[in-house]
């Protein structure tokens, strides 16, 4: 089991490390021994989950970086490759939801500004796609590598109010299939892409649509959410560790084009 579930040594790249959620799957990567590029465009984010992964005796860098800028991916990459060596692995986590492209009883689907809209799918979908390339570039050369993307509930199931993300999700769980065969056809049956599909974790991007800001209570939607969920209650950040080590590690190695929930049961409860 331990050979089976091992990432020691491997060279792991993170956009969209410096968030909640992938702070923590970044920091139990490099308390397994992995070395972790935290990529992200807020850089104080960034090198506070590598200066705790550094302090806790692990190996980490922090790297600014546009995901929607081809150009600061390739700087990204080179600087990766010359401070940790080889990248073994990619984890697409930078993504999220804008409040000016949700709906609600103050802006209606017809007036949703398009730059909003624009702005939520390019950040999911091209900077998930954008990244690929560049990395996966290096895995093709390699003929080895795995790509983990992060997709979510919404791809599953459009929810209201966010018709942006929801769409962007969609396809970066469609784009997770196509690169799966493109690669595994073209380059390397060695090279892997899946992706997780969470569920509800509270974060910055959600808090507003789930809870109240003022008092800190569950909204109506909040709580349909919570009802719909047969284990009660949301995701905590820790709750995606265990999946997304069996897709990174040799317990998955043949495992590719899949995307895999981690949703406490929501997509499997019909409401009855």
């Amino acid at each position: 089991m331990k050979v089976l579930f091992n990432v020691k040594e491997k060279v792991i790249v993170i956009t969209g490390g410096g968030g909640v959620l992938c702070g923590a799957v970044a920091g139990a990567l490099g308390g397994a021994g992995a070395k972790i590029a935290v990529l992200d465009l807020a850089e104080e984010a960034a090198a506070k989950v590598a200066n705790e992964i550094n302090a806790g005796g692990g190996r980490a860098i922090a790297v600014k970086c546009n995901v929607l800028d081809k150009e600061s991916l390739e700087r990204a990459e080179k600087m990766v490759a010359s401070e940790l060596g080889k990248i073994n692995i990619l984890i697409n986590g930078a993504g999220g939801n804008k409040k000016e492209a949700t709906t609600s009883p103050d802006m209606s689907f017809f007036d949703l500004p398009t730059e909003a809209i624009r702005f939520v799918f390019e950040l999911n979908f091209i900077g998930t796609l954008l990244p690929s390339q560049v990395f996966g570039k290096e895995m093709a050369e390699a003929g080895a590598g795995i790509i983990l993307n992060v997709s979510s509930m919404n791809a599953f199931r459009p929810l209201t109010k966010i018709a942006a993300y929801s769409a962007a999700k969609a396809a970066v769980s469609n784009f997770t299939q196509w690169l799966a065969v493109h690669v595994c056809q073209n380059y390397s049956k060695d090279i892997r892409v899946n992706a997780i599909a969470p569920g509800f974790f509270l974060t910055e991007q959600n808090r507003f649509l789930l809870t109240d800001e003022k008092t800190g209570e569950l909204t109506a939607r909040g709580r349909t959410i919570i009802d719909h969920t047969p284990m009660g209650r949301f995701g905590q950040p820790e709750d995606l560790i265990g999946t997304v080590m069996w897709l990174l590690s040799d317990a998955a190695k043949f495992v590719t084009g899949v995307v895999v929930p981690v949703d406490g049961g929501f997509s499997a409860f019909s409401g009855v």
